[in-house]
């Protein structure tokens, strides 16, 4: 069983977008911060109801955010 659910963020062409690799969720935002927000959202309305078990997952798994940065080289 995992503790966490993994999630990967990158800049899309507007927003930024979250994907989970252990969940089927997907979620945008236009800020980093919204970003997550809306991706913790996500994942507990994907969960609601639903036995973590089911996922591989123990009860109340923690998020493990990645985010993907460009480089600022000149």
């Amino acid at each position: 069983m995992q503790n966490t659910i993994k999630a990967f963020v990158h800049r899309g062409d507007t927003h930024y977008v979250a994907e989970c690799l252990e969940v089927s969720v997907v979620t945008q935002g236009k800020t980093l911060d919204e970003t997550v927000q809306n991706l913790q959202e996500a994942v507990g309305l994907h969960l609601e109801g639903e036995d973590p078990a089911d996922f591989g997952l123990v009860p109340n798994p923690t998020l493990l955010v990645t985010i993907e940065l460009q480089s600022r080289v000149a």
